[in-house]
């Protein structure tokens, strides 16, 4: 297996040239999402209620606010919202939401994220998807399969690879920082070109 040449490792290594895919799992890992939505469907019509909320009364009076529905999470993005008016929109969220005292609320890189009060964070995810799909045990399905997880904020999935000693947990930023990722890329655009070249080398390994 190899790597991109396209950033630098956290360590001071380089990450060089593309590394190759495993073989396309498309409908087994749809298969393992649509588990995980039959598992945790008693959460989505609280979900959906507030999602309503929230666009019927953020988006009209915050411009810039975008609010997302992902299922088991709700998204309000303020990147494209005035420094000015955060509070007010922090102050709308957190009005709708007083009446749903069993979901909480987190801020990421502005992003506010709406989701139910259980213990579940996007290390976890990555290694439902993996026991899903059969390679749970790293060790043995080492020449199956080369978990690739990229992130820009959030550190529970960078820990499950390290952990595994196998795959690639890269963090895209363009600042140095502390990090359980092995490797980094400076913007979305050198992360373009890592997953171009993978595309490539697979076609002409395939």
């Amino acid at each position: 297996m190899r790597v991109a040449q396209v950033g630098t490792a956290a360590g001071g290594r380089v990450v060089r040239d593309p590394m190759a895919g495993a073989e396309d799992r498309t409908g087994m890992a749809q298969a393992a999402v649509a588990v995980r939505q039959d598992t945790r469907g008693g959460k989505l019509p609280v979900l959906e209620e507030v999602y309503a909320a929230l666009v019927s009364q953020v988006e009209p009076s915050i411009p810039g606010a975008k609010v997302e529905n992902n299922k088991f999470c709700l998204s309000v993005h303020f990147r494209c919202v005035g420094e000015h008016a955060w509070a007010a929109l922090f102050e709308q969220v957190r009005a709708v939401l007083k009446d749903y005292p069993g979901l909480r609320l987190t801020q990421g890189r502005k992003v506010l994220e709406v989701r139910p009060m259980i213990r579940w964070d996007k290390g976890k995810a990555l290694k439902f998807l993996l026991s899903a799909l059969g390679f749970a045990d790293a060790a043995a399905a080492k020449d199956d399969v080369f978990p690739i997880y990229v992130g820009d904020d959030r550190e529970d999935a960078f820990r499950v690879l390290r952990a595994r000693r196998q795959g690639a947990a890269i963090l895209v930023s363009r600042f140095p920082k502390v990090t359980s990722a092995s490797f980094t890329l400076r913007d979305p655009a050198e992360l373009k070109e890592f997953l171009r070249k993978i595309v490539v080398v697979n076609a002409d390994t395939s």
